[in-house]
This record gives structure tokens, sequence and C-alpha cells, in this order.
């Protein structure tokens, strides 16, 4: 099982961001926290951030063929990418979002969600857990179609 964890805008600031919201463990944190379970549990694990729309693009695209799932904490692009959409839409992986805060409990902007509509599931408020989840979902799925 081969796994693409994807975090867009902003999420290399965990920690420092709003740590009323998003807690005080650190991206860092979050990559071993991934690390560590895909270990043991025998998954094959790439974790990739970036805070331009293009460079998440390209790394979805890079998935397709080559991954079996990919678990995507988008940020703020939740709300406006379209290409984001387009691009998970185009390579036809298994795709879960992820959102460490519940988003639909926040602004009223955050409910809106364009990467949903190619996602198979949302994990939204379960802090980074939800990547924990998110990342099992996607290994029990892939096991029962075998």
């Amino acid at each position: 099982m081969k796994i693409m964890v994807i975090n867009g805008p902003n999420l290399n600031m965990l920690g420092i961001r709003e740590p009323a919201i998003y807690g005080k463990t650190t991206y860092n944190d979050l990559c071993a926290l991934i690390k560590e379970h895909c270990r043991q549990n025998h998954i094959d694990v790439e974790l990739y951030q970036s805070n331009h729309e293009g460079d998440l693009v390209d790394k979805i695209q890079s998935t397709y063929n080559t991954f079996d799932g990919i678990v995507i904490n988008p940020g703020a692009y939740t709300h406006t990418s379209i290409a984001i959409l387009d691009a998970v839409k185009a390579v036809g992986v298994p795709t879960v979002e992820v959102h460490i805060s519940d988003v639909d409990s926040r602004e009223p902007f955050r409910s809106v969600s364009y990467i949903r509509f190619a996602c198979e599931k949302t994990i939204s408020g379960r802090g980074l857990q939800g990547y924990i989840d998110a990342i099992d979902y996607l290994v029990n799925k892939k096991g029962n179609e075998l």
C-alpha cells in the first residue's frame, strides 16, 4: 500500500499559527506521527507540503498509476481551488479530505469545499488523528477490494 499525504498552505506553520484552533503540535510532529503509524503498519508513505497551488496540482498528478491513495488537507485551497479538485478527479486515486479543525463550525466560507466533490470521505475536527483515520480508511478500503 502506497499513500501520498499532501498538505496545503500554512500547514507548515502548525504549532505557531492559531494554536487555540490547531494546537501546539508542529508540522514536524505531524510528519513523525504519520511516518511512525505507517512504519508500524507496513504502509509506504510520502509526505508533501506546499503553499503554492500549482505545486499541489503537480504533486497530485504525480500520484497517477503510482499511489494507492491520497490523504489531502488543502488548507485554504479547500474553499477556492477548482484546479486541485480537477487534479484529484483526473488521477482517479482514492482520496480522503482531512481538516484538523472542524471547518463546518468555523467561519461560513470554510464550510464550502470544492475538493470534497472528488473525495471518498472527509474527516474534520479530529485534530492530527484525522490523518491516521484517513490512512486507515484507505488501507481498509484497499484490503476489502482484494
